[in-house]
């Protein structure tokens, strides 16, 4: 029978193209995944690890412990005695604001041991006196620095006598930017250890001491050692300099690996359509061979041996696929990988291929194959020879087999669909994916009940059609089972991108009234940090911006103190007032201030330059709402005090409302050249209308992204369409030349078999675009239902488009096969086996 089995792949190859197809790109998807993962780590080693890349051991405190022990002078000091250690890096870092503009960045020091220190240094000397220091060549060529550069510096800490400290610093070296992601984009600056302590909060103490070892010296004695000498300090910890990079790459998401649980879920939804080609197509070519197999019965072949070359046919294409599939996924990873390296900004990326992603890929590849031909190669010897000769009759509901199908389905489908209620309910993604796949299966399976029932309503429309139309109507539910099988695959398909549409739609919709609530007015300008605050020809300018609706000038007009510490307080007039703010609920008058969320106090008082005055609060919903009070009420203050005014500088801001129905990329031009009309840089334009742009933005990538995902399992369930029913109509090939011979045209027995092939499509489609909608929502409500309300928003073009491409996608794979069909006498089909 091995020898039957390898004639059988060998001989009618094209049969298993499809199947192999759908397990090379399932087993490619589910690879790629899993290699993404290993890579994704890989990369954050080189760039996280980039800052500990020469050292040998690293000590260093749990800077997210408030019980932690501060790494000091005399921790450096025993560090640096301890036998066996040649050099110490002891690493401080603050933030500063540098330069004319004030920019933020990150302000380091050089080392003591010049091998440990971080970054390369590009041009110059670093740093050896206490008024130097060194820019990375970033900075330098955005700020134009050289090396004689002179550079102010400001410290982010309160002194006693409330001066920050200040600093100019003479440029002397430029340096390699880090390649860190926590500091992507963020200028860094590094100075002696005198100079960056100046900057440092007092009791901050260093972020690390970083070790270099001594010829000869073993790192785990050194380890012991050091152990030993910091026994006493608790939250601070010895670690190697990957063990340190482990431990901040598990930092960035509490230790869980949040995108590789997003990948995999996509990768067993492939699988899972997969399982279903593959089980259907199985099932059809086993049908479609049963005289075949019981012709081998009845010259001596076993059923055990009849089910192992079923089985061996399967395996066969399991090893050929997966082994595809992984080669695959490897060359398409590499080929990612390979293009990021040559942009500058991800340099760092590294293939990583993982053993377990090929393991896991050819296993599960080979597995699935095998498993899901487990039912076709049972149902090979589950008649006797001679009544296998014969017709066999359908699986129906009403057989003992289509009893147990259906049970299976049912309880599949309420165990499925309570979980889905549970994480909607709940809003816990982890609970409703499984159990949206559970229920899934459980429709698929129960399919025999409704499908035969909707084709047979539908295929009313085809009856004006004449004799093809009829016939087609009447074939689609001739064999409940055949129908079922070709509309899963595509009902699979249609459900998945449905499912993602109207969640997609469901999010933004949702996202619009969490932002809406959140941001007081559609776009807030920042004033900048200089002695050119906005003024009413700025409100002129940004008035004048194509989009913009309304501009208003809101200028500071005294301080208040509350728990959380001191807020510059504004003015607004109440018919400005009106035409900026979303919340038409918050009125300003007279002796009251609007306060943003979570204040608790009753009453504040405001201090202006004149006088002070004590206020009633209002609490808005919003966390970004400046304290806001009347013109009229400012009109008393006399402004700002002009301590206050020094100390917590407080400049004017633009408020602005936006036309309705900006697109994405409107919004997103439309902040650019608010930031150009005003003279700000673009991080100072915010607010709801703008972020709503960014979230949509990267709901436009993500749905990109996922749509490619899913359309790994859509062009798996178009394959399983087209193999099932080409698969059919080679079962019917008798079928069709008695139709030929009675006197059926070629021109009407193709229309019969697209008609057919339509009627099937089209109900699939509306099914699936029922499911995905309801699944859609659903998971749209596991995924935000916990901090928003979720209300369902269906994109209608969107959904008839993908109904339209359905039906196209069923006439399409009904060409060849109707084709194929046509071509044959009726004379050579009527002997046809």
């Amino acid at each position: 029978m091995l020898q039957v089995a390898l004639a059988q792949v060998r001989l009618n190859a094209r049969r298993f193209i499809a199947v192999s197809l759908a397990v090379l790109i399932a087993v490619g998807f589910l690879t790629a995944t899993l290699i993404i993962n290993s890579s994704s780590k890989a990369s954050l080693t080189q760039s996280v690890g980039e800052a500990y890349r020469n050292a040998d051991l690293l000590v260093t405190s749990d800077m997210y412990s408030a019980d932690a022990a501060v790494l000091d002078e005399d921790t450096a000091a025993q560090v640096r005695d301890t036998p066996g250690v040649e050099g110490i890096y002891a690493a401080r870092q603050s933030y500063v604001a540098f330069g004319k503009d004030l920019n933020v960045a990150q302000l380091g020091n050089t080392s003591e041991h010049a091998d440990l220190f971080p970054v390369d240094v590009l041009q110059g000397t670093l740093p050896v006196a206490d008024n130097e220091v060194a820019v990375d060549k970033d900075t330098a060529e955005r700020q134009e620095l050289t090396e004689g550069s002179k550079l102010p510096l400001t410290a982010f800490i309160d002194e006693p006598a409330g001066e920050q400290q200040t600093a100019e610093l003479t440029v002397t070296a430029l340096v390699s930017a880090s390649k860190d992601p926590q500091l992507m984009g963020t200028p860094q600056l590094y100075s002696t250890s005198a100079t960056a302590a100046e900057f440092s909060e007092p009791e901050s103490g260093f972020t690390s001491i970083q070790v270099a070892l001594a010829d000869g010296a073993s790192v785990e004695d050194v380890r012991a050692a050091l152990q030993q000498d910091i026994s006493g300090m608790e939250g601070v910890y010895v670690r190697t300099a990957q063990e340190q990079t482990d431990a901040v790459v598990a930092s960035f998401t509490g230790g869980e690996d949040i995108l590789t649980t997003i990948l995999l879920a996509f990768a067993a939804v492939a699988l899972l359509v997969c399982a279903l080609v593959v089980s259907n197509t199985f099932s059809v070519l086993v049908a479609q061979r049963t005289r075949e197999l019981a012709l081998l019965r009845c010259i001596g072949a076993a059923r055990s041996q009849i089910r192992r070359s079923v089985i061996v046919e399967a395996l066969i294409v399991g090893i050929v696929a997966s082994v595809a599939g992984v080669l695959a996924a490897i060359a398409l990873v590499g080929g990612i990988i390979a293009y990021l390296k040559n942009i500058p900004e991800s340099g760092f990326a590294t293939l990583s291929v993982s053993p377990l992603a090929v393991v896991a890929g050819l296993g599960v590849g080979i597995a699935l194959t095998v498993l899901a031909s487990l039912v076709p190669a049972r149902a090979a010897t589950a008649v006797a020879p001679l009544a296998a000769l014969r017709p066999a009759d359908d699986v129906r509901a009403g057989t003992r087999r289509g009893r147990v199908r259906l049970g299976i389905g049912v309880v599949l489908l309420a165990v499925g669909a309570a979980l889905l209620a549970v994480g909607a309910v709940k809003g816990n993604l982890l609970i409703a994916l499984p159990g949206g796949m559970l229920s899934f299966v459980g429709v698929l399976m129960c399919a025999t009940l409704f499908v035969p029932s909707l084709v047979r309503t539908v295929g009313r429309i085809a009856a004006p059609l004449g004799v093809p139309g009829k016939l087609a109507a009447l074939n689609a539910v001739r064999n409940p089972q055949r129908t079922s099988a070709t509309s899963s695959a595509l009902l699979i398909g249609v459900t998945l991108v449905t499912m993602m549409m109207t969640g997609a739609a469901t999010v933004r919709t949702s996202l619009d009234g969490v932002l809406a609530a959140e941001y007081p007015v559609d776009v807030s300008i920042s004033g900048p940090i200089d002695d050119s605050p906005f003024t009413s020809t700025d409100e002129d300018a940004a008035r004048a911006v194509k989009g913009v609706q309304e501009a208003v000038l809101v200028p500071p007009a005294g301080m208040t103190e509350t728990e959380y510490g001191p807020y510059g307080v504004y003015a607004l007039d109440p018919a400005d007032a009106a035409k900026v703010l979303q919340d038409s609920t918050l009125v300003l008058e007279s002796g009251v201030i609007l306060m943003p969320q979570g204040t608790t106090e009753k009453t504040l008082t405001v201090q202006g330059a004149a006088k002070s005055v004590e206020l009633k609060v209002v609490v808005s919903d919003s966390s970004q709402l400046q304290p806001l009070i009347s013109s009229e009420t400012a009109e008393t203050l006399g402004g700002l005090p002009a301590a206050d005014a020094d100390t917590y500088p407080v400049q004017p801001q633009l408020w602005l409302a936006v036309a309705d129905g900006l697109n994405t990329n409107e919004l997103m031009d439309l902040r650019t050249d608010l930031a150009a009309a005003v003279d700000v840089e673009d991080y100072a334009v915010s607010g709801s209308a703008i972020e709503r742009g960014a979230f949509e933005q990267i709901i436009n990538v993500l749905l990109m992204v996922v749509t490619g995902l899913l359309g790994v399992a859509v062009v798996i369930a178009l394959v399983g369409v087209a193999n099932t029913l080409s698969l059919s109509v080679l079962e019917r090939t008798r079928e069709s030349s008695l139709l030929r011979a009675l006197g059926l045209t070629r021109g009407q027995l193709r229309g019969m078999l697209a008609l057919e092939a339509v009627l099937i499509a089209g109900v699939a489609a509306l099914m699936g675009s029922v499911l995905g909608s309801l699944y859609g929502w659903l998971g749209a409500e596991s995924a935000l239902g916990s901090f928003t309300t979720v209300a369902l928003s269906l994109p209608w073009l969107q959904l008839l488009a993908v109904l339209a491409v359905a039906l196209l996608a069923g006439l399409a794979a009904s060409v060849l096969p109707a084709r194929r069909a046509a071509r044959l006498s009726p004379v050579a089909g009527l002997a046809a086996d």
